[in-house]
């Protein structure tokens, strides 16, 4: 046991004492770094200058994030509208559009959300496009609104301006009511396109000389009404021909060749207008045929 103890002291002393010689004798710490000196961070100071604008200029960068040539000037002078007018449209940052405010925006509303409403108005209208009117597909024309004269007797309730019958075109869109236009019509299929025939092609147009107009008769001062001031008359002047030719009133009705045409034409009228005047009746027709579909107890007066 003694011997043991000896030998366990022996190897303390010779491996402690050189353990004890190695080592350190305090512990081991890493060297400082070199830093380098901080930046400063002082900011200089701002310049606050009254009447010139202190905001930021725009930058003007390209996709590559170069900046443009011209930017300098650009960023200068930024509310310059000729030097922005003539860079690149990239350069420049589109505005939106200003949404409508106030009334415009509220009614812009309702108009995407309600459907819309058509009032109807009391007052006739002309019709937008010439069409077969007074129930009678010959008769073409359009529907006018009342007409009311300036001076009593004179007017018409339903009017209707008339320009063809029958396929017969009249020289001027002539004024009526639909009992005048409807009489017209029969004549001229009945009587006027039979008496012509052929001759010159066939009728092509009857010249108009007056229709509705608010006067006296002959326009004769203290004279009755017209019928023309109440829509139930027209004047023909005289009969055109497709081939151009024209058989006259004033002209024919002593002319050998148109005379017994024209006889016929006034004959025939008899037995549908209520009056019918021609060159026999007076001075003031001597160039025309009246028509009119006034109606008197002792029947058509034909002059």
């Amino acid at each position: 046991m003694r011997n043991v103890v000896a030998v366990f002291a022996a190897c303390l002393q010779v491996f402690g004492g050189q353990a004890t010689a190695d080592s350190p004798s305090h512990s081991l710490r890493p060297a400082p770094r070199q830093l380098e000196p901080a930046p400063s961070t002082r900011i200089a100071p701002f310049k606050v200058s009254y009447g010139i604008d202190n905001r930021p200029k725009p930058r003007f960068t390209t996709a590559s994030g170069r900046m443009p040539a011209g930017a300098t000037a650009l960023r200068a002078k930024p509310a310059d509208a000729s030097v922005l007018a003539s860079a690149p449209p990239v350069y420049r940052s589109p505005r939106p559009e200003r949404r409508p405010t106030g009334t415009m925006q509220r009614a812009s509303l309702r108009t995407a959300s309600a459907p819309m409403v058509r009032v109807a108005s009391n007052t006739p209208k002309i019709s937008s496009r010439p069409g077969s009117i007074c129930g009678d597909s010959g008769i073409r024309g359009e529907v006018l609104a009342p007409i009311a004269g300036k001076f009593a007797g004179c007017g018409v309730a339903n009017p209707v301006r008339v320009i063809s019958i029958d396929g017969v075109a009249l020289s001027q869109q002539s004024i009526m009511d639909c009992t005048t236009a409807r009489t017209l019509r029969g004549w001229v299929s009945d009587s006027l396109k039979p008496t012509v025939g052929r001759r010159g092609g066939g009728v092509d147009s009857l010249k108009v000389a007056a229709h509705y107009s608010c006067r006296t008769r002959n326009s004769q001062p203290g004279a009755k009404i017209s019928e023309h001031g109440k829509g139930h008359a027209i004047d023909i002047a005289a009969v055109q021909l497709k081939n151009g030719d024209s058989i006259s009133v004033l002209k024919g009705w002593n002319n050998r060749r148109d005379k017994k045409l024209l006889v016929a034409l006034h004959s025939s009228a008899c037995r549908r207008f209520g009056t019918v005047l021609g060159p026999n009746s007076d001075r003031f027709h001597r160039d025309h045929f009246h028509f009119d579909t006034a109606r008197y107890r002792s029947g058509s007066y034909c002059r």
